[in-house]
C-alpha cells in the first residue's frame, strides 16, 4: 500500500465494513461510492468512520458488509451548503482497499492518520471540570489542484500547551487516530438533534 499517497495527508484504517456500498456522487464520469467503517481502538471502544471509494476499487473485487479491510488513503473535507451555511462534511478517501481473511489474526486494530498543514483559525484552548487540558485546532492541508482539506484536530495535556498560543498561517506536522464523537445540538426549535462529528485525536505533533 501507499504507492500513491500523498506525503502530507495519509491515513490508514483497519476494520469491519458496516454497511453495503451505496452510490455517492459522480465526477467527470467517475462514480464514486460510501459505506462505513467500524475501527476498534486500543480500549476496545470503537470508531465508525464514514468512506468514500472509486468504482476503480471496485473493479477487481466487490466489497460486503461484515468483511474486515485494510484501507489507505487521505482524510478530507468538503463544504456542503445546507439552510443558508456551510457544514463541513468529512470522509475517509480510500485510495487503496484490501480485504483481510477472516482466518488472519495477527492484523492489530489500526487506525492511524499522518497530516502536515496550516492553522486556519485561532486555536481554542480549555480545560474540562476534572482539569484536563484541551486545545481545538483547524488544520488546512493542501491537495493538488489549488484544493485543500480542513480538518478539525483536539490535542491534550502537553500538546493542548504547545499550541495553544500559535496564530493563523503557524505550519503544525502531526499524527493521530481518526475518532467519531456523539453529540447533541439544540435546534431552533427547542428539540434536540443527535449528531456525530469527527476529528484527528493528536498523538504527537512539531511546529514546522
Amino acid at each position: 500500500m501507499n504507492s500513491r499517497i500523498a506525503e502530507n495527508n495519509h491515513a490508514e484504517l483497519t476494520g469491519v465494513i458496516l454497511s453495503e456500498l451505496e452510490f455517492s456522487h459522480e465526477v467527470s464520469g467517475e462514480r464514486f461510492f460510501k459505506t462505513r467503517i467500524k475501527s476498534k481502538r486500543l480500549s476496545e471502544s470503537s470508531d465508525e468512520l464514514p468512506v468514500i471509494l472509486s468504482e476503480k476499487l471496485l473493479e477487481r473485487r466487490q466489497f460486503r458488509a461484515g468483511e474486515r479491510v485494510k484501507i489507505a488513503g487521505q482524510f478530507r473535507s468538503y463544504n456542503r451548503h445546507e439552510e443558508k451555511k456551510n457544514k463541513l462534511i468529512l470522509s475517509v478517501y480510500a485510495q487503496e482497499m484490501e480485504a483481510i481473511s477472516p482466518e488472519t489474526t495477527e492484523v492489530a486494530p489500526e487506525n492511524n492518520v499522518e497530516l502536515d498543514g496550516f492553522i486556519c483559525k485561532k486555536p481554542i484552548y480549555r480545560t474540562t471540570p476534572l482539569g484536563r487540558e484541551i486545545t481545538d485546532v483547524l488544520l488546512a492541508v493542501n491537495r493538488s489542484y489549488g484544493k485543500s482539506d480542513y480538518i478539525p484536530c483536539i490535542c491534550w495535556g502537553s500538546n493542548a500547551r504547545a499550541v495553544k498560543d500559535l496564530t493563523v498561517g503557524d505550519k503544525l506536522r502531526l499524527s493521530g487516530r481518526i475518532q467519531s464523537r456523539m453529540y447533541q445540538k439544540k435546534e431552533s426549535d427547542g428539540s434536540v438533534d443527535n449528531r456525530i462529528a469527527y476529528e484527528v485525536s493528536v498523538g504527537k505533533l512539531e511546529t514546522l
